[in-house]
């Protein structure tokens, strides 16, 4: 991992946001590095013109999706089979499969959005979501949109504190969970005062 952060620093322009591009798919596949490290790493560079703010979302935007679609499709096309494969059976061993299957139903179609404030079992819930046949533009909706608003905070949090990025990886996680609980609770405040409103309309007497 730190030969590919050596690497990225050493770049400049479309290498560079090809490489996060490279980086971001391999961890939505299960590669054995730290998808928070790399986006905070990529986030530090626009601090030294590497690269700026918002291509690297939209460029970040794309590799975290492209990523997740593929385990998620993976999941979808194979289920249960593709955990035989002796590589993926490491990363979720088959009788792990159902548990995630069952968190996932749980959630519903919606838990796409939470899973991807979930570091550390977000491939196995995405595969996991995917053998559920959960549709394709549910797990595009949700997941879309989740990354849509972690990425813009995490870039401009690290341009916000500078040269000590490095600092908030421990609390990274544990601001993630919070942000996913507050926008729970914007949602959940939508879709009661909405049933409110509806609910005060006065009814049209029927005739």
């Amino acid at each position: 991992m730190e030969g590919w952060l050596e690497q990225l620093q050493a770049l400049q322009g479309l290498p560079a946001y090809a490489l996060v591009f490279g980086l971001l798919v391999a961890c939505g596949i299960g590669a054995p590095m730290n998808e928070d490290v790399v986006l905070l790493a990529a986030a530090a560079l626009t601090l030294t013109g590497v690269m700026q703010p918002l291509p690297l979302i939209v460029v970040a935007w794309f590799g975290l999706i492209a990523g997740d679609a593929l385990i998620f499709h993976w999941g979808y096309r194979y289920g249960a089979r593709f955990l035989r494969h002796r590589w993926f059976a490491r990363i979720l061993p088959e009788p792990r499969l159902a548990t995630m299957q069952a968190r996932v139903q749980r959630g519903g179609p919606a838990s796409i959005f939470v899973i991807r404030f979930l570091p550390g079992i977000r491939t196995a819930l995405f595969f996991a979501a995917g053998s559920l046949k959960i549709p394709y533009r549910t797990f595009f909706l949700f997941n879309g949109l989740a990354a849509a608003i972690e990425l813009p905070l995490l870039v401009f949090g690290v341009r916000y504190i500078g040269g000590r990025w490095r600092d908030i990886l421990p609390a990274l996680q544990q601001a993630q969970v919070w942000l996913l609980l507050g926008v729970i609770a914007v949602v959940v405040l939508i879709v009661v005062l909405h049933r409110r409103r509806a609910e005060s309309k006065p009814k049209e007497p029927s005739t």
